[in-house]
């Protein structure tokens, strides 16, 4: 018997079930679901390799369900039940993927491993295919977010030299920094021509594996285990566990693949009805006030950012304790306002904005206390702290609240109501500086497993705030990009993808990151008058800015946020009027791409860029129309573009008066640069 259920292909045979097909991975008689239980036998000679689990050959085929867009089959060994869920959207080829292991014997087990997916057979040639497969991991950093790289295989160790091998293409995160070193996706691809892209949706730990057994290569997708994550999970009788959901998406071109996941991301994708329309944001953290906004510098600055047509105006961290912006950490935690740098109170601030014609935005870190918030120190008790060994976890001076604690619960949704209701804010930005390690052994088996029990907990009040206030927009965010992954992105509609500070820098992320976030989502800083470092003030005037901000630095920072949320900063005030205007414009058509980004899809003309590139393209396209930015970065002024889709005219949309040319040459685009540094927006019929 056959089962068939979009790309994936599954043979039964007697009581046996094994994965057939998967888009490109093919290798018949071998089971795709793998369950270590403690103290049962791993009969293996692979190391660290999640393959040949204990339960993973013992499983037989039970039953299956299917309709459209589902599928469960059932499989069973002595201890366990093991139901592997599919799902599908009618729109793409993307499928959703994890499964659920129930306890069936009658004691306690512990489970040590536990795949969301695994398939068996990658590429046609098995292990001696090494040259011809090749991975595309996403590296992250901070300021350095969404950067892939292409390995083949045997680059990344992987080659015959016995049937089998300890070697793994492999990483694992570990810690509530979901992101902090690689996106939880990646690609595969071969030299037929054909890709597929999986992600794994976890927010906080979290593996993948590619290795050999068999003569062939495998894929192992899951969130923490025991060996990379610390992780087991107690089961007594009759209880279920279920993974992190994992996705998988096919295509013959790299375009082709990413878009078939961007088009599966906007189904589980957070959403608000007042994000719906993808307003533009100031926030006055980056190159203006840092960690220390005042009353006086809001209503100064406010009024020339309203002129500029953003709709929302957010007042970042600094704006609730009475600490110096260089000292304040170690004290936050009440979240009540500051009265030295707000004299009139925030609402009085809040008010303000609203009267320009803007809504208004506050910061907060909800997930931590300073170590030396004495008063909330004095309020938790210490069971509201994420611990370990009886003792709070201190990183970066500040403790991490657990969101399983009622009291915990009781006190941020109270701040949150104060923030909404009685300081005036219609944005909330929910920031998160810190990875706690990890996990917490406080009621828990052990770390890993505390560190996956809390970050759910954590989303779960997130949704409640959400739902309660509907009419104020959630950013998510953690230093940037730090927590980028699509378990996150289910709760907020939108996220930070970088505290980049360097405006020339940024084309580096935003020329990559519609492979890791959908437009609607895709948060990206504008500062076009960026030149302070953290922390410290503006010294220059008005004059000095006139002199000093080019056109061209102008309109790099517009269209570095235009394919993604655009988050205006920095010293508008000090701008001339032609300056401002040239701000204003680029706001006004940032707003009029907002229905093409609904149903866009992600363009990489050139493939994806990196670092010290001196030339970028990216964007995205619709059923009739190429949306692309093309920077200029260095001394080569012209830049030739090849398209894979048909085009008739070009034109270069912003700025109002480019540095540059464009015009189609025999189904490619070039664009001549008069300047280096600079940028312009193409829409190409």
């Amino acid at each position: 018997m056959y089962i068939e259920f979009g790309e994936l292909k599954f043979d039964v045979w007697q009581d046996k079930i094994a994965l057939l097909s998967c888009g490109f991975i093919k290798h018949p008689g071998y089971g795709f679901v793998e369950v270590q239980i403690a103290g049962e036998n791993k009969d293996t000679h692979l190391g660290a390799k999640m393959a040949r689990s204990s339960e993973g050959r013992r499983l037989s085929y039970v039953s299956h369900e299917q309709t459209d867009s589902r599928l469960v089959i059932t499989q069973r060994s002595a201890l366990v039940e093991v139901q592997s869920v599919f799902e599908c959207y009618g729109d793409t080829n993307a499928i959703r993927t994890y499964t659920i292991v129930k306890n069936i014997s009658n004691k306690e087990i512990v489970l040590e491993e536990v795949s969301a997916f695994t398939a068996l057979g990658i590429g046609e040639k098995g292990i001696d295919g090494s040259d011809s497969l090749y991975f595309t991991r996403f590296y992250q950093s901070h300021h350095g977010e969404c950067q892939p790289q292409r390995y083949s295989f045997r680059e990344l160790g992987l080659f015959r030299a016995n049937a089998e091998s300890q070697k793994r293409i492999a990483f694992a995160n570990v810690g509530s920094w979901s992101t902090k070193e690689e996106l939880p996706q990646a690609i595969l691809e071969d030299d037929k021509g054909n890709f597929l892209m999986f992600q794994i949706e976890s927010s906080s730990s979290w593996y993948y594996e590619i290795a050999d057994i068999l003569e062939t290569y495998y894929l192992y997708l899951s969130g923490a285990n025991l060996p990379f994550g610390g992780w087991s999970k107690p089961l007594q009788s009759g209880d279920s566990y279920q993974t992190p959901a994992v996705a998988l998406a096919f295509g013959k071109t790299l375009n082709g693949v990413v878009g078939e996941m961007t088009k599966y991301r906007r189904h589980i994708a957070g959403k608000s009805a007042i994000d719906a329309y993808l307003p533009t944001i100031f926030n006055e953290y980056m190159h203006l006030s840092w960690d220390s906004p005042t009353e006086e510098n809001t209503r100064l600055v406010a009024p020339a950012v309203a002129k500029t047509g953003v709709k929302y105006y957010v007042i970042d961290c600094g704006w609730h304790n009475e600490e110096p912006g260089n000292q304040v950490y170690p004290y936050v935690g009440q979240w009540m306002e500051s009265k030295t740098r707000f004299p009139s109170g925030v609402r009085a601030t809040t008010d303000f904005i609203r009267s320009l014609g803007m809504k208004a935005g506050l910061w907060i870190e909800p997930e931590i206390v300073g170590i030396q918030c004495q008063e909330m120190l004095d309020y938790y008790d210490d069971d509201c702290f994420l611990q370990r060994y009886g003792r709070r976890i201190a990183v970066m001076n500040r403790y991490f609240l657990d969101y399983r604690h009622p009291k915990v619960r009781a006190y941020m949704t109270e701040t949150i109501r104060r923030m909404v209701e009685d300081y005036g804010a219609d944005y909330i930005k929910f920031d998160y500086n810190e990875d706690c390690g990890v996990g917490t052994d406080y009621l828990a088996l052990c770390a890993g497993e505390g560190l996956e029990l809390c970050a759910q907990a954590y989303l779960d009040w997130v949704r409640e705030m959400i739902a309660r206030f509907p009419q104020v927009i959630f950013e998510g965010c953690s230093s940037g990009g730090m927590r980028m992954d699509y378990k996150t992105l289910s709760a907020f509609s939108l996220i930070s993808t970088s505290d980049q500070t360097n405006y020339i820098n940024y084309p580096y992320i935003a020329g990559n990151i519609l492979s890791a976030v959908i437009p609607e989502q895709a948060a990206v800083w504008s500062y076009p008058v960026g030149c302070t470092l953290p922390g410290e003030p503006m010294t220059r005037d008005a004059e000095w800015v006139k002199e000093n901000i080019s056109d061209d630095r102008i309109a790099v920072n517009m269209i570095n946020s235009f394919l993604g949320r655009m988050h205006l900063a920095s010293h508008i005030q000090r701008m001339s009027n032609e300056q401002i205007a040239l701000v204003k414009a680029g706001v006004e058509y940032y707003d009029s791409l907002t229905e093409a980004k609904k149903t866009a899809l992600p363009y990489f003309p050139l493939g994806f860029t990196h670092f010290g590139a001196d030339k970028v393209a990216a964007g995205f396209y619709t059923a009739d129309k190429i949306y692309l930015a093309v920077w200029c970065l260095g001394e080569e002024m012209r830049v030739k573009i090849p398209l894979d889709i048909p085009a008739n005219h070009a034109k270069i949309a912003y700025p109002p008066n480019p540095a540059a040319v464009c015009r189609l040459e025999e189904g490619d685009l070039s664009v001549e640069f008069s300047r280096t540094q600079t940028a312009v927006f193409i829409e190409i019929e």
